[in-house]
């Protein structure tokens, strides 16, 4: 039986912010290995470098361009090398991100013990370091009417989740950002280009391993309560975001435009009764 190939995104050129960190470099690799070509993106330099060396010597086609996704100016001359390079934009994946300790409420601190200066960086880094790639990358895909955009939103934008109120509060503003850009480049530049966002459930990384484990490996108190709210009852490993990802990206998605996906085990459709 020959392949179906409308699920392929081979030869399609994707440019991934924090391709330098967990979540970014395993997509990064997945495309890869799905023949894309990848423009990496980080604003760290040394990981950056690192992961475009593993890409390579996997026989990646791979650009890396030391950017930062809160600096209009960088983003453009990234944006100016890959097509320099490879003569288009396809895809852009919105993968940078993350949280700092003091935008973070420990179970014995109020939102009164927060830090503003955390709160601002956590905020504009989850928000706008999402808004401004799509700006610049989003300008290439209007002019060709083609392109295919990926953000990353939360479980937190679903309902409130204790202790982390700047992630939350910019990963709501992704869920609806990518519904208003969705409907913004459909109706001025056609349905040849698509917004959408998955919404990761929990899954245990550098950042919040100190939250879910204990130093022994045992759940944390926290931990137990996710999965009690997951039907699949298991955190998720990083590489099953990657599905997800590439199907958005493909022409088997060609009529799903803001939408929100969530890969979560379940975690936002159940009650916990």
């Amino acid at each position: 039986m020959k392949p179906m190939t409308n699920f392929s995104i081979a030869g399609k050129v994707a440019v991934i912010s924090g391709a330098g960190g967990v979540l970014g470099g395993s997509i990064a690799k997945s495309f890869v290995q799905a023949g894309a070509r990848v423009v990496a993106l980080d604003v760290r330099r040394e990981p950056l470098e690192k992961r475009v060396e593993e890409l390579r010597a996997s026989g990646g086609e791979v650009l890396g361009i030391t950017a930062d996704v809160l600096e209009v100016e960088s983003l453009e001359k990234a944006a100016a090398e890959a097509v320099t390079q490879w003569g288009t934009i396809d895809v852009l994946l919105n993968i940078a991100g993350g949280n700092l300790p003091g935008a973070t409420l420990a179970p014995d601190q109020s939102f009164f013990d927060l830090q503003i200066t955390d709160w601002e960086k956590v905020t504009a880094l989850n928000l706008n370091g999402t808004v401004y790639p799509c700006l610049v990358f989003g300008k290439i895909m209007a002019k060709q009417k083609s392109g295919c955009i990926v953000n990353v939103s939360s479980m937190t934008a679903y309902s409130a989740i204790t202790r982390v109120p700047g992630y939350s509060v910019a990963k709501a503003g992704i869920s609806n950002f990518t519904q208003w850009l969705a409907t913004e480049m459909a109706l001025k530049y056609g349905d040849g280009i698509r917004v959408n966002a998955i919404a990761p459930g929990f899954f245990i990384g550098d950042q919040n391993r100190a939250v879910l484990l204990n130093p022994d490996g045992s759940l944390t108190e926290r931990s137990q309560k996710v999965l009690a709210k997951t039907p699949m009852k298991r955190f998720g490993d990083i590489t099953e975001l990657n599905g997800a990802v590439q199907f958005l990206c493909s022409e088997a998605a060609s009529f799903i435009t803001g939408a929100l996906l969530p890969v979560d085990g379940g975690f936002s459709a159940f009650s916990g009764v």
